[in-house]
Parts: C-alpha cells; sequence; structure tokens
C-alpha cells in the first residue's frame, strides 16, 4: 500500500527508538535511502530567509546560519532586483513553471529524493520534476565555464566523513526560493552533507556570487532518513512550461 505523500509530515513516529550511527559502506558514511527535508528545513522551499504566513504559506524562521541576521547580503543594485521580483514578479518563478529547480533549491523543494552511491558517483534521484545529479567523485575537472546548466555542473569528494560537493556552471534562470531571491550565472555552490546518525544528515551550503552578493551566504539544516512503512517514491509529473498558474486567483499568488 503507498503512503500519501506529505512533504512536510514527520520521519519518525512518536515513539521512535535513537538511531544509531550511519552505516558505513568502503570505508565512508553510506546515505544510501530515502531523504526529505522536513521543517524548518522544509520551509526555505518557500523562504530562506525568516517569512511571515502568506497565501498559504506557513511562517517560518529561514534556514540562513551565516550571516548570523539571516539575511541574504545582497549588493544595493540586487536588492532593488529582489525588491522588484517580490512586488511584481513573483508569478514568474521558475519553479512555478516546472523548470529545474537548481543547486541547493532542489534539496528543499517538497517531496522526497533517494540518495544512491555507485562506484565512483553520489547519484540524487528527486521526486519532484523528474530531477536527478549525477556527481562524480573520481577527480575531473569541471566543465568549461561558458557551459552554463539549470541544475549546474557538480563534484563531489570526502573530507573525513563529509560528502562535499562543490556545484558550479548553473546559469541565472532559477531561484533560491517562492520570494524572488535569486543569483546570476556566476553562483558558486559547495554543499556539505555530513552524517549525524541513521536517520540524520546535517546539510549545509554556502553561496558564492560576486554579481549579486557582497559576501558568501550559508543555509544550514537536517535532512531526514524517511522511514514510513510502506513509503515509496511516486511520480510528480510537472512538465516545464506549465501554464495552469494563469488561473490562480490572486489569493493564492496569481497576478492581480
Amino acid at each position: 500500500m503507498l503512503m500519501a505523500q506529505n512533504p512536510y509530515a514527520s520521519t519518525e513516529g512518536p515513539k521512535a527508538a535513537k538511531a544509531g550511527p550511519m552505516p558505513r559502506a568502503n570505508g565512508k558514511p553510506d546515505f544510501e535511502g530515502v531523504w526529505e527535508v522536513p521543517p524548518p528545513g522544509g520551509g526555505a522551499a518557500f523562504d530562506v530567509e525568516e517569512h511571515q504566513g502568506v497565501y498559504g504559506i506557513p511562517p517560518g524562521k529561514g534556514v540562513i546560519i551565516d550571516p548570523k541576521d539571516g539575511k541574504i547580503p545582497y549588493l544595493p543594485e540586487a536588492d532593488e532586483h529582489r525588491k522588484d521580483l517580490v512586488a511584481h514578479h513573483l508569478f514568474d518563478d521558475p519553479q512555478a513553471h516546472c523548470v529545474l529547480s537548481g543547486t541547493p533549491r532542489q534539496i528543499y523543494a517538497p517531496f522526497g529524493f533517494t540518495i544512491l552511491q555507485p562506484a565512483g558517483y553520489t547519484v540524487i534521484l528527486f521526486e519532484a520534476f523528474h530531477a536527478y545529479r549525477v556527481i562524480p567523485m573520481d577527480g575531473r575537472p569541471h566543465l568549461p565555464a561558458d557551459i552554463k546548466t539549470q541544475e549546474g555542473d557538480s563534484r563531489g569528494h570526502w573530507e573525513g566523513d563529509t560528502l562535499v560537493v562543490d556545484v558550479t556552471n548553473q546559469n541565472d534562470k532559477t531561484w533560491f526560493d517562492m520570494a524572488g531571491n535569486f543569483h546570476s550565472d556566476q553562483l558558486h555552490v559547495v554543499e556539505r552533507f555530513t552524517p549525524v546518525d541513521a536517520n540524520t544528515i546535517d546539510y549545509k551550503a554556502t553561496m558564492e556570487d560576486p554579481k549579486t552578493f557582497s559576501r558568501p551566504w550559508t543555509i544550514g539544516f537536517p535532512i531526514k532518513r524517511i522511514t514510513r512503512p510502506g513509503y515509496e517514491m511516486l511520480e510528480f509529473s510537472c512538465v516545464e512550461g506549465e501554464r495552469d498558474l494563469k488561473h490562480y486567483t490572486t489569493s493564492e499568488g496569481g497576478k492581480k
């Protein structure tokens, strides 16, 4: 029997036993399994900064851990552009039109994802948007800088028990959330997946973009293993170019 997909449900029952250490394979943490980002990390899908409830979106504290004020350090011109997006262009959120979400947003997009670790790679298969990431672990160089992609070019390596993923070559067509937080095609992301216990990964991602931000900034939250009996990843069919937003009422975020 398939369980209903709830992107923000707890991954553990109320009486779940404390998890033991993360399993290991070939001397490294074995992350294979199905995972999700519950609250508070799941709230980053709405706004990575602290936010009020609006359009049925629950309020949240945000997930920015550096700088301490929890704000994205926009350059002045970029901050003005972000204000314009909020005031006039939230309808244009790329994810709302079923475009791939980019890194790191794809991690905290609603719904679960599967991590696989075949020899020489880490692979992440996302329930949402038919998205996937194939992360080589063999030290190969990044793609040439003039090649830009929606999800970027990921290269992974281990630093002790932490999986570090260096992401370059993203285009400027994705946002960090539904709140108009954006970046340029100079975005450089470094992700860190650190095991806490068998059912928990501490996730951090540091963003650097000299065209948009005055300094690097970092988000962080736990990723939880999905342990609910009968859970199965389903197909979340969302086709690029989706046009149904024109039917949304203004109360639900549609155009005024």
